[in-house]
């Protein structure tokens, strides 16, 4: 029988601390803007307040849902995800908005299709890669297929045109790929292969092509393609140890483009200094770590790379905005998880934030300790925290060393030793 979760508090608290310094920060960076734009200063925080209500629904469904049970989701929510992704790029059903085609436009509410793409292929790999773990070190058999899957997203996302959510989408396919057990070799191949498509990317595109040179050396072009990031800079750079003060951001008065959405942390740096920043950094990786320990922690393969892929794609999401605000990375249009105004990305983004929660496995009690006492195949005895993998699957020199070192583990807090 199933046992009883414990909830992950620090995990829950974090998460709820990052949507409520969202829903403040959006209002502190968007009410002059929307008081000049919609002659109502509340709003995106009207807006932003009703996506974290609703958000946070999200968030208990995903904490409380058996993840085993959206298994049985993977193949119809690829198949949604691929039609979606087609029918935002035709006309009637796709809005255009600035040249791009990303989101579908029911009356008030918006949706972009990428978010719950990226979640099926999270769901896809973990599926499919613990149930082939031993062909996974096989190109043909292991890499090939989930490479197709990704492909083919990052493809069509790409066509909306929306590079960073397409080189996110491979870095997830890859790193969980190269958890499971792919050779160093395979995975230099694929790296070697997308190399010329990425550059070719960026080359066919004016905007990119201005955005990377922006990125060598903004002050080239101070009053164009670098105005977005030295703006960006100057914001950091007034906010001092301490910041100005909430809501008193000089760079949010029609300096700073998009201060609510893509840079709202070179506003949060203004307003809250690099105390604040740091503060959030540190949320952040609080987060990352609480996600990365639940998927390890989880009873089974398919939790575990649930939980490594949210987790993961959550990670690459952070990075990449913090990376472009800061200068580190070029200007890509991601958003920063929880915090950023938008709808469909922080549904999303809880409720998968819920997903990692639901996929930790707790100590086990003292009865399943002892009925799952045993030997571990070297002649010393183990206590699992969840029931140890067949004789074979132990055995099997096809398992990959990666996972083996990690999930079929002795735990600790089941037995103080192995002996």
């Amino acid at each position: 029988m199933p046992r009883k979760l414990t909830p992950d508090l620090p995990l829950f608290g974090v998460v709820v601390t990052l949507v409520c310094v969202g829903v403040v920060m959006v209002y502190s960076a968007s009410a002059i803007v929307a008081a000049d734009r919609f002659h109502d200063p509340f709003f995106f925080l009207k807006k932003q307040l009703f996506w974290a209500v609703l958000g946070m629904g999200c968030l208990w469904v995903g904490m409380l849902l058996d993840y085993r049970w959206l298994e049985r989701l993977v193949i119809p929510l690829l198949v949604v995800s691929f039609a979606l992704l087609v029918l935002v790029l035709v006309p009637p059903f796709g809005q255009s908005i600035n040249g791009t085609r990303r989101w579908f436009h029911v009356g008030p509410v918006s949706f972009q299709p990428v978010e719950l793409a990226k979640f099926s292929l999270v769901l896809y790999l973990a599926s499919f890669l613990s149930r082939r773990q031993e062909v996974v070190g096989r190109f043909v058999e292991g890499l090939l297929p989930i490479l197709l899957v990704a492909g083919g997203m990052a493809a069509l996302t790409l066509l909306q045109p929306d590079l960073g959510n397409s080189l996110a989408l491979i870095i997830l396919t890859l790193a969980l790929a190269y958890m499971a057990g792919a050779r160093v070799q395979h995975m230099a191949g694929i790296a070697a292969c997308a190399l010329p498509v990425v550059i070719a990317a960026i080359a066919m595109k004016p905007y990119r092509w201005r955005r990377m040179v922006a990125f060598m050396n903004p002050w080239d072009d101070p009053q164009g393609s670098g105005f977005q990031i030295i703006q960006s800079f100057l914001a950091l750079g007034s906010g001092g140890w301490l910041g100005v003060g909430l809501g008193d951001s000089k760079q949010k008065l029609f300096y700073l483009p998009e201060p609510y959405t893509d840079f709202i942390f070179a506003i949060i740096g203004e307003e809250l200094g690099l105390v604040g920043a740091t503060a959030i950094v540190a949320l952040f990786a609080l987060l990352i770590w609480r996600g990365l320990r639940a998927g390890l922690r989880a009873p089974d393969a398919f939790g575990a790379y649930l939980g490594l892929g949210l987790t993961i794609m959550l990670a690459t999401q952070t990075l990449v905005n913090l990376g472009v605000v800061t200068g580190a990375l070029p200007t890509k249009g991601l958003p920063l998880p929880f915090i950023s105004f938008g709808g469909s990305a922080l549904l999303m983004t809880l409720f998968s934030a819920g997903s990692p929660w639901a996929t930790a496995s707790p100590a086990p009690t003292r009865g399943e300790a002892t009925r799952w006492s045993g030997s571990n195949g070297s002649g010393r005895r183990c206590t699992w925290a969840t029931r140890p993998p067949t004789s074979r699957a132990r055995t099997s020199s096809s398992t990959p060393r990666r996972w083996r070192a990690t999930t079929w583990r002795c735990r600790r807090r089941a037995s103080a030793e192995c002996r």
